[in-house]
């Protein structure tokens, strides 16, 4: 789960989710189809848990792996191909290719002509899209039920066979210039946000650099490259298939090994090995001059552990316990109370490798960086002495509660989690155990890593300066002698 879940999760309906969520809403557990020869059983827990899918595993003899969760609450399927290469993977010089390789994705392949596989899902009534973070890349559809047999022919085939020619190459580098130009250097605040990751993972190349890459590397990158990156990692054996939804289970293997059962695995996938990172032992600090800001902000980010370590639990509620909501305690204090802020955020960025905790600050006009550092780590600190109070925790609980179950609404949004899960830990079956773990949280965990983690020496700064105040026009002087 995500700490930032106003921008990351969408409301909906718990009806449509398919769900057995227990013992908080008392239902009763989601009926287990028998198991086939086609696939394996979900994994039952070996305690109750508070959410339960019905999981199946396989892998085929290429190393696709596949995870099929079928729910028949809507008569819709999703499909998930999510590939095991993201910014993480890339090398100085050669940034940006695994988000080059999002689009280049929908350029063609042997069966399917450029721009036909969004004609071929919107015609036939579904959406698709293809997303790339740090750790992963990942292409989805999601149709009518009918229609599952389109979506895996879609991504087998360009799994198999995708079309990295010069003319498509040459375009999609043109796009995602565009795209860097439209998403960072015109978005106001945000090259101060990846400056604040730079100076966090300073050293650190795998999430020193954001996965969307940088004009100077697109500029230099050449067919060569980009092809040996594209055969290294896009293999069967290099992803998880995730099918969820309104299908057959065998019925939906049957499809899958008849489509990416031929799919070449790739025999050296470049093994994973970033190295140690140094923990920091002074403050770091940078001034960003945004001239598409209105006010002054102000970013702070401290490395933590990765997503599931046994300390990133508390550290996801702590923020949200200072940043999430209109209640909670920066926004109460610096925001409602003191009104020298005009927005809050807090949030861990939710990495498979080391982590980052950040916590973002726009100053409002009548007031000042220091009075709102000088709030804001007041408030750190009482966190660190006294923790969250009983109510915040009874709160927190709560929320967490409705973000994490409201996340998993829609076939894409578990399809997505799913694969995720897949991929980073092993098993898409942890994902059910994953709000015990939440829940196991104590105040005192949330002071200890609190004081753990947010010291000033593991600290990095960002202050965002905006352009000064055009002069006001003087008017010109009457005439006269």
């Amino acid at each position: 789960m995500r700490a930032r879940p106003s921008q990351r999760l969408r409301p909906v309906t718990l009806v449509a989710c398919g769900l057995a969520f227990i013992p908080t809403l008392s239902l009763a557990d989601a009926p287990k189809p028998a198991a086939t020869a086609a696939v394996a059983p979900a994994v039952t827990p070996a305690a109750p848990s508070r959410i339960r899918f019905d999981i199946r595993r396989a892998k085929l003899d290429n190393g696709l792996r596949i995870v099929l969760a079928p729910d028949h609450a809507s008569p819709t399927v999703a499909v998930d191909v999510v590939y095991d290469v993201g910014g993480r993977n890339e090398v100085r010089g050669r940034s940006g290719f695994a988000h080059l390789f999002e689009h280049m994705m929908f350029q063609g392949s042997a069966n399917v002509p450029r721009g036909q596989h969004f004609k071929l899902v919107t015609s036939h009534g579904g959406m698709l899209n293809g997303t790339t973070s740090e750790d992963r890349t990942n292409y989805f559809e999601m149709l009518p039920q009918s229609e599952l047999g389109l979506a895996i022919w879609l991504e087998a085939d360009r799994m198999k066979s995708l079309d990295i020619s010069a003319q498509n190459f040459e375009n999609q580098r043109a796009v995602v210039k565009e795209e860097y130009r439209m998403r960072v250097d015109n978005v106001p605040y945000r090259p101060s946000e990846i400056r604040l990751q730079e100076l966090v993972f300073q050293g650190y190349f795998p999430y020193e650099h954001s996965a969307i890459g940088n004009m100077a590397d697109l500029d230099a990158a050449q067919l060569d490259w980009v092809r040996a990156f594209h055969d290294a990692y896009y293999a069967p054996n290099n992803a998880v298939l995730v099918i969820t939804g309104d299908f057959d289970p065998d019925e939906a293997m049957t499809l899958v090994r008849k489509h990416f059962g031929d799919a070449k695995p790739q025999p050296q996938i470049p093994p994973y090995q970033p190295g140690t990172m140094a923990v920091q032992k002074g403050q770091r600090d940078a001034l960003v001059e945004d001239t598409h800001a209105r006010f002054p902000a102000i970013l702070y980010g401290w490395a933590i552990p990765p997503m599931r370590d046994a300390e990133h639990y508390p550290l996801e509620l702590l923020a949200m316990l200072l940043g999430d909501g209109e209640s909670s305690r920066l926004n109460a204090t610096l925001v409602r109370d003191k009104a020298i802020a005009s927005g809050i955020d807090a949030s861990t960025s939710d990495n498979r490798g080391p982590d980052m905790f950040e916590i973002s600050v726009k100053v409002a006009s009548s007031s000042t960086v220091a009075a709102v550092e000088k709030a804001l780590f007041a408030e750190l600190a009482r966190v660190k002495t006294s923790g969250p109070t009983d109510e915040e925790m009874k709160k927190l609980q709560a929320r967490l509660e409705a973000h994490f179950l409201l996340g998993l609404q829609s076939n894409i949004a578990r399809a997505q989690k799913l694969g995720e899960y897949e991929l980073f830990f092993g098993d898409a079956n942890l994902l059910t155990g994953e709000l015990d773990r939440y829940f196991a949280v104590t105040k005192a965990d949330i002071m200890k890593v609190a004081a753990k983690y947010l010291v000033n020496d593991r600290m990095s700064r960002v202050e965002v300066k905006p352009p000064a105040p055009a002069a006001p026009a003087t008017a010109p002087k009457a005439g006269g002698k």
